[in-house]
């Protein structure tokens, strides 16, 4: 039998083929990827095909400056948003606000499903530390945005969306070391899809600082695990993360008076005075929680018009706090007086306390996508419960009262469901015109009969509309305007902290936006103006409770009035600049508040914590292939902690700028490459304070009005450098 040789010209003919066919099935299973991924966001994303505002993060921006810090501060260089961390660095407990609106109103999803705590509406980053190393991308939309699961955006929406899975077998071993004894350890892997249908990846995070400010310290695990099945149609993703923390206490900032005798860095939380009458820290004055998060996504393409997603999620939390308490009520303990030695009854005392938080999340979310060629609906809606359990208990008490270990002396439950359905609606009736629309219906109620919070049963009812509409000049330019509706309930500090038998209210929001958009071959700008106006803002009073959470109070009539430009000018092929700049006034109407024993009219005042100019800059260098050195800077004009714009209250403006550098090693063989990071925070030494907050009392025997100011003064220059092998 004769032998056929392949000519060299055919085998490297036949060796292309093969792998212009391998490389195009791979393309095709991308596409692929990505539209099943998409439709398990398609709720919550918007698209330059809405009227909405919105800036996007990727992964590969993120990993740059992914060396420990939490995610408000790798959002700091977004438009419109003000970061800020208790422990000064960017670690532990951290906070973001955008348009001047704090976290509690920043609607928050992951993977579509709420994140916002149900009764506090806040956001915890410190319960998830290193998440930014599981997130496949970010999309903040500000303003009401599109509706979206959970409470109401009243400044922005923040959607994060999880890693994709991966095609091709990975690991990854992240390394990152620097000031304030800051260290982080990560390991990541993903087996790639095995057989084209199932993959497993996870992640295991250690981390700890002793952060900028004294005592500051943050010590904590993460977890993340993903298993997929990719169908011909479907992606069936279930996921299991969640977070270990112990934070030592920052939330009481440090005064002037104390800067001054003791310097920026003092923490007054935990102090006491010995037997001996000697000053001392209570050793134990942490924050420690655990946050597990469980869940499963269908995603089906039915054809080429419909898809679905259908998502179930379960959150469980667990943890306390523990205080050293000064001069404290012992009734207000459950303790009995006790006779002490010169025969008088002793009241007061010292004492230790753990503050319990015991609760659940769980729910489900759905949504149905139809997609035209002019048009395009989305029908969705979810359904949630929020069920919390508060106690506490004595752990020590100074004077010899007769009470046990562990006696505890306070417990409620409290429980929120949460339901809502939307209809949203693109439609292009013109060859350069499109129209969107977005409908939907919120039911809340809430029950809690506590010691702080009395006796609440509230239901809420809330219709928020939405539309706008998209004109497309031509292929570079596009302009849109639009208006939304947002109603949003009260928060649990908003009971526990209102006046006696006066329900705070339920805020409402009525948002236009007018919008530019710019895409050209070398630039891309972005101008967004916006009027917010509200009836019954909760608005922050620039007060802390007892337990560092934010007190707010219902203002009749005020409004956000603001104009955003950002952009990405590629300069040259290796030079890229991306400004942005947003100037806003905020203001309350026809302000009245007490002052001095009675109400007094302040007129019309600026809203606490909303400067009235926020601009960053990054300038970006590509020297070689693998390589980039960034400049960014940040400004943030003075704000007044108060509604009053009293002197006191006056936070100055600041200017920062960090260094980032990166390199990537091209490697060839079984490590794919190897990235060096370094990130140079604040590189000019700047002393500047992001937060704080104000107080005011009033001496009616002497008729005096007394004020003060707590600030959160932010790290001085730091470093911080990282090691990540790609396998």
């Amino acid at each position: 039998m004769k032998k056929t040789l392949l000519h060299p010209i055919y085998f490297l003919g036949l060796i292309a083929t093969t792998t212009a066919v391998a490389q195009e099935q791979q393309a095709v299973d991308t596409l692929k990827t990505t539209a099943l991924n998409e439709i398990l966001v398609s709720s919550v994303r918007v698209t330059e095909k809405d009227p909405i505002a919105f800036e996007n993060l990727s992964k590969s921006a993120l990993s740059k400056r992914n060396l420990g810090q939490d995610i408000p501060t790798m959002m700091s260089y977004m438009t419109s948003v003000v970061s800020t961390t208790d422990a000064g660095n960017g670690i532990g407990y951290s906070s973001f606000r955008v348009r001047g609106t704090d976290a509690t109103r920043v609607n928050v999803t992951l993977n579509g499903i709420p994140y916002n705590d149900g009764e506090s509406q806040g956001t915890f980053w410190v319960n998830m530390p290193d998440f930014t190393s599981s997130v496949q991308n970010i999309q903040l939309q500000r303003g009401v945005g599109t509706s979206t699961n959970g409470s109401a955006a009243f400044g922005a929406s923040l959607n994060l969306n999880t890693d994709n899975y991966a095609y091709d077998a990975s690991g990854e071993i992240a390394n990152s070391f620097g000031s304030y004894n800051t260290r982080k350890s990560t390991v990541k892997f993903s087996t790639g899809l095995i057989n084209d249908k199932f993959e497993i990846a996870g992640r295991l995070s250690d981390m700890k600082s002793d952060g900028y400010i004294d005592r500051a310290s943050s010590r904590m695990k993460s977890y993340f695990l993903q298993g997929a099945y990719l169908g011909k149609t479907s992606l069936v993703k279930a996921l299991v993360f969640g977070g270990n923390q112990k934070t030592y206490q920052a939330w009481n900032g440090v005064s002037q008076e104390e800067i001054d005798e003791f310097g920026r860095r003092y923490n007054s939380a935990g102090k006491y005075k010995d037997e001996n009458g000697q000053v001392q820290f209570y050793d134990n004055e942490t924050d420690n929680y655990r946050q597990d998060h469980y869940q499963l996504h269908w995603s089906e393409k039915w054809s080429d018009l419909w898809s679905s997603n259908v998502s179930l999620h379960y959150t469980k939390g667990f943890g306390f706090y523990e205080n050293y308490k000064r001069g404290q009520d012992l009734g207000s303990y459950g303790l009995k007086p006790v006779a002490g030695s010169n025969g008088t009854m002793i009241e007061e005392s010292d004492l230790i306390r753990r503050k319990f938080l015991d609760n659940h999340f769980y729910g489900m979310v759905f949504n149905a996508n139809y997609t035209g060629d002019k048009i395009s609906v989305i029908l969705g809606g979810a359904a949630n419960k929020y069920e919390g359990d508060h106690f506490g208990d004595i752990l020590w008490v100074k004077e010899p009262v007769d009470y046990k270990y562990k006696q505890e002396y306070y417990r409620d439950h409290s429980v929120k469901t949460d339901m809502n359905f939307y209809t949203k609606a693109n439609w292009q009736f013109a060859n350069q015109w499109n129209l969107y629309g977005d409908l939907q219906y919120r039911r809340v109620t809430y029950e809690a009969n506590g010691q702080d919070t009395g006796l609440v049963n509230e239901q809420f009812n809330f219709f928020n509309p939405k539309a706008g509409i998209i004109y497309q000049l031509d292929a570079a330019n596009q302009f849109y305007l639009s208006y939304a509706r947002a109603n949003r309930e009260p928060n649990r500090t908003d009971y526990e902290e209102r006046q006696k038998n006066v329900m705070p209210k339920h805020e409402q929001l009525d948002d236009f936006e007018l919008g530019w958009r710019y895409k050209g071959d070398r630039a891309e700008i972005n101008v967004n103006a916006y009027y917010m106006k509200y009836k019954d803002q909760l608005v922050l009073t620039g007060q802390l409770n007892d337990v560092g959470a934010n007190v707010r109070e219902n203002i009749a009539d005020s409004y956000r009035l603001g104009l955003e430009i950002d952009a990405n000018v590629r300069v040259l092929d290796q030079l890229h600049w991306s400004p942005s700049i947003a100037i806003s006034s905020n203001k309350n109407r026809n302000l009245n508040y007490s002052w001095a024993g009675e109400m007094k009219n302040f007129g019309n005042t600026s809203i606490a914590f909303s400067p009235d100019f926020v601009a960053s800059n990054a300038i970006t260098y590509l020297p070689m292939k693998g390589m980039s050195v960034s400049l960014l800077t940040k400004f943030v004009g003075e704000q007044y902690m108060s509604n009053i714009e009293t002197e006191t209250s006056k936070l100055d403006s600041y200017f920062v700028n960090d260094l980032s550098v990166n390199y990537e090693f091209p490697i060839k063989g079984w490590v794919k490459g190897i990235q060096l990071s370094v990130l140079a925070n604040n590189i000019f030494n700047t002393k500047y304070i992001s937060n704080g907050y104000y107080w005011t009392a009033y001496d009616g025997g002497s008729n005096t009005m007394y004020d003060g100011a707590g600030y959160y003064p932010q790290a001085e220059f730091n470093i911080l450098g990282g090691v990540t092998i790609k396998f």
